[in-house]
């Protein structure tokens, strides 16, 4: 197994799940499950299989359900980042999180399905980490990978892997696929107001050349809505 660049990944988890009602009604998104697994389960496991011993997931909307499904969990063992009291987005719940994060983490979105390519995502990102250069590495899929999405994409990658923002009216090649490798650096100086995006830290590493990304090489899927449940589930099953 390759040296990873951490043992440790955040899982952001704490969101409503809007998009995802009626099922969310009742359970937190995370808990909505695709394949017989719920999505957290999925998340969980793939970092587990990559070698990733450490996991902190935040909590909000229905946190007592969502807590008590993986306290009991060993591999990875589970830390909770409480936000109760409020939703902090999700730059500000990296900020929340920090004490119990390394320098630097790994950073996931609890939502998370995919297929590897041919090594998996945290081994890819581990092998193109350069702390000297980088405050984040982005793992951006082609449209040719992204399954259910629709969009117009998010950022382009120029020649030595420096990430830009799609422009507007524009398609961009790449989607944020919900992973990234995370140096403290990147969270230094936030915002007054504890609740903020992540895109205001993405923004300032883009300004400042720190922000790069690499390109997966397997399949991903975006699972927004109760209607992708059913096509994610066909896919997986066909492998």
């Amino acid at each position: 197994m390759a040296k990873l660049a951490s043992d440790t990944a955040m899982i952001m988890a704490a969101g409503m799940g809007k998009r995802m009602r009626p099922l969310t009604a009742s359970q937190p998104k995370p808990l909505v499950r695709v394949a017989g697994k719920p999505l957290i389960d999925h998340a969980l496991d793939r970092i587990a299989a990559a070698g990733i011993t450490n996991a902190v997931v935040n909590v909000h909307y229905l946190a007592d359900a969502l807590e008590a499904h993986v306290k009991e969990r060993s591999d990875p063992k589970v830390a909770i980042s409480d936000e109760r009291e409020m939703l902090l987005e999700t730059g500000g719940g990296l900020i929340k999180a920090q004490p119990q994060l390394p320098d630097p983490f790994f950073c996931l979105n609890s939502d998370n399905i995919w297929l590897e390519g041919p090594r998996d995502a945290f081994a890819d990102l581990s092998e193109a980490w350069d702390p000297d250069r980088m405050d984040a590495l982005l793992l951006l899929v082609p449209h040719t990978g992204a399954h259910n999405y629709r969009g117009k994409g998010d950022f382009h990658i120029d020649s030595v892997g420096r990430v830009s923002r799609r422009r507007s009216g524009r398609i961009a090649p790449f989607i944020y696929s919900g992973i990234q490798l995370v140096s403290h650096r990147l969270l230094r100086d936030p915002p007054d107001e504890p609740k903020f995006s992540t895109n205001i830290l993405w923004s300032r590493a883009i300004e400042e050349g720190r922000l790069f990304g690499i390109a997966f090489t397997g399949a991903w899927f975006e699972v927004g809505t109760p209607e992708a449940i059913k096509p994610t589930e066909e896919a997986l099953q066909r492998g």
